[in-house]
């Protein structure tokens, strides 16, 4: 009797320094706003679900500087509660081992970290989600199945680098680099990401070759932030004939207590090939305003518009169903993180 008494407390005083030494956290997001949305000649009034979330995520203290950790998040829509994407994990799901050396990853990877260090990062007004996000950023590649390595921190300077296993005959990979430098108020960043396959609703095929070169660039002066991004897009057939793109925006920020004002223009040249036009051109105007109730809750107000400016041979490219017409929304929504 004793004896069980003494293991059961020796248990008890090991599973509490078990989970002294670990953590679970559960987060979220829930974004969602009214809209008034038009699509050429078309308009709707509409509950437009912005990017929500929900995930766990948690770290084990191993000892001698060596640390295991994992995150898993699963997209919904606030709207409806259905779930959004067609993995329940499919926004991120990976375990990771973290030390000295730096971080290392297996799994899905949600965005590239070429797009954390690019686009995402100067997307400031509405965290990149919704009708009021990036409509010229075109993520290629795969990051299912990746095998991804995070540095250290060199004077402000660490690097990311990123494998997605094709786990196919087809020998390409997704090969995701970047780079990200902070220095005071200078926020700096590159990307480069080689990728099997150009986007298959163009009459691209597993056969093509996806790359992309970016350079990014943030200053905080104050109450003023301004960014700015450019990125050069290229798809080769294997036969000579390339098609390339280049898009570029920028945004600004001005903070008064709560209160956020927010502007953003950019570009899209169009997407060639052979000389003739896969994509046209288009250009996009956000205009917002953030209002912070706390540090976990805004409301907010945006007017969005995409103007593809020619004739888009594909048709709903940039938000619309009508190839050369403009898409433009007004909204007003709540934010709120846990």
């Amino acid at each position: 009797m004793k004896r069980s008494l003494f293991l059961a407390a020796v248990a008890t005083l090991a599973g509490t320094s078990a989970l002294a030494q670990s953590s679970v956290t559960i987060y979220g997001r829930l974004n969602t706003s009214v809209e008034r949305q038009k699509d050429g000649d078309e308009s709707i009034t509409a509950l437009q679900n912005n990017a929500s979330r929900i995930g766990f995520k948690g770290t084990e203290d191993l000892g001698g500087g060596l640390k295991a950790s994992f995150l898993i998040e699963h997209g919904f829509n606030v709207d409806t509660g259905a779930q959004s994407g067609a993995a329940f994990w499919g926004r991120e799901s990976w375990v990771a081992l973290e030390g000295g050396f730096g971080r290392v990853r297996l799994g899905n990877m949600g965005p590239t970290a070429a797009y954390f260090a690019t686009a995402d990062y100067i997307s400031m007004h509405n965290h990149d989600t919704g009708t009021s996000s990036d409509a010229f950023y075109r993520y290629p590649g795969d990051v299912r199945n990746t095998i991804a390595y995070n540095s250290p921190n060199f004077g402000g300077v660490t690097f990311d680098a990123q494998v997605g296993l094709a786990e196919s005959t087809n020998p390409r990979k997704t090969i995701v680099l970047a780079a990200n430098y902070v220095g005071g108020p200078l926020h700096l960043g590159a990307s480069y990401v080689t990728a099997p396959n150009g986007p298959v609703a163009l009459g691209f095929t597993g056969d093509d070759k996806n790359s992309e070169f970016g350079l990014r660039a943030l200053y905080e002066m104050g109450p003023f932030t301004v960014g700015a991004y450019f990125i050069s897009n290229k798809i080769e057939d294997g036969s000579g004939v390339d098609a390339k793109r280049k898009s570029w925006r920028l945004s600004g920020m001005y903070a008064m207590g709560a209160n956020e004002f927010h502007l953003n223009y950019g570009a899209a040249g169009a997407l060639e090939a052979g000389g003739a036009t896969i994509i046209d051109k288009a250009s996009q105007f956000t205009a917002g305003y953030n209002y912070n109730l706390s540090k976990r809750t805004k409301v907010y107000a945006f007017y969005t518009q995409v103007d593809n400016k020619g004739d888009n041979v594909t048709g709903g490219t940039y938000y619309v169903s009508t190839p050369g017409t403009k898409f433009s929304s007004i909204a007003a929504g709540v934010r709120h993180n846990f």
